[in-house]
């Protein structure tokens, strides 16, 4: 195996940036490619096997600009790179930092991070209902906000309704202290911190006000027919079949609708099907509607969730793997008795 060597021009402005605080960045990327490297007055010289010299050149080449477009380059910026030039994808990451879907009151730009997020956007400027599932962190119910309320702001949409099932009190908020508000909001907090981030807290409250933002649980939408307006279910996992069924008729004319759900946290009580995989099987066949699956390469929290994840689901698998062969000695036990 020859060894190569060669050098990389890093603008001394983002070099910082794309090594990371104490070279973290870096030193990810020698342990992940196998190569050595060495920063030296904006350059960084790249030492090892040719094809390992070649990957690590082009995850800089992409760290380095992605840094040049202002973006702060996280570790998970680089652990996306370094995935993607094992699949010989490295521009990829290039193609989805283009997709601003709107800004934060502070500015900050809202993107997909990674292109199974760039799918899940595109779905759902494409398709008038989209499904979105997959695990924690994947920015299912994110996503989705900002595309609501960006569509909000270019007047696509008269109003956004934002709903949940409060499965976990069994729907009875009795037992919650104070008025029927205070009992809700538990459950709808995720939402009420997207729209505060990329709306603020003054104008969503002013648009609460006039009526034209709703959040409510579930159960209240039944009845009712909803026409030109972005409506996200969100934690879609735990409703039931009749509660999926009556929120998906709710749906009028100039209305678009994402339902978002990790069929891996299920908080309904055992043996009682889920809405979300219902509608999964019933619906996948219908034209005009999107079905996107987010998987733990799209985490984009803290690099230890994308570990969790990946363990529950190694975990999973051999539980029901475990399940399936105590299945079979128990079917094959009652044959044998039989047959005796």
């Amino acid at each position: 195996m020859s060894i190569l060597e060669t050098m990389i021009d890093i603008p001394t402005e983002h070099m910082q940036n794309v090594c990371g605080q104490l070279d973290c960045h870096m030193k990810k990327i020698e342990r992940t490619l196998h190569v050595s490297l060495v920063p030296r007055d904006g350059m960084i010289k790249i030492i090892g096997p040719s094809h390992s010299v070649s990957q690590a050149k082009k995850v800089f080449e992409n760290l380095a600009e992605l840094s040049r477009r202002g973006n702060i380059i996280t570790e998970q910026n680089v652990d996306y790179a370094l995935s993607l030039s094992f699949d010989e994808k490295e521009d990829d990451i290039l193609e989805i930092d283009k997709d601003i879907i709107c800004r934060t009151v502070g500015g900050k730009p809202i993107k997909p991070k990674t292109m199974g997020q760039k799918k899940y956007v595109d779905a759902i400027r494409q398709k008038m209902i989209c499904f979105g599932l997959g695990p924690a962190g994947t920015g299912k119910t994110y996503l989705a906000m900002a595309m609501a309320i960006q569509a909000f702001k270019n007047n696509e949409v008269n109003r956004i309704i934002l709903t949940r099932p409060a499965i976990e009190a069994g729907e009875n908020l009795g037992f919650l202290p104070g008025d029927l508000q205070s009992k809700i909001d538990p459950y709808l907090r995720p939402l009420y911190d997207a729209l505060y981030q990329i709306m603020g807290a003054e104008s969503y409250l002013s648009n609460y006000e006039k009526g034209l933002i709703e959040v409510a649980p579930l159960a209240y939408m039944r009845g009712r027919t909803l026409d030109n307006a972005y409506i996200i279910l969100d934690e879609a996992q735990n409703t039931t079949p009749a509660q999926m069924k009556m929120f998906l008729t709710r749906i009028g004319f100039g209305s678009k609708v994402i339902v978002t759900g990790d069929p891996s946290q299920k908080d309904l009580p055992p043996h009682m099907p889920s809405g979300l995989d219902v509608a999964m099987k019933v619906l996948r066949d219908v034209e005009d509607i999107g079905m996107i699956t987010l998987t733990n390469k799209d985490v984009v929290r803290h690099p230890l969730v994308q570990q969790i994840v990946e363990a529950y689901e190694k975990y999973e698998k051999k539980e029901a793997y475990q399940e399936k062969r105590r299945e079979t000695y128990r079917v094959r036990s009652r044959s044998r008795n039989r047959e005796e």
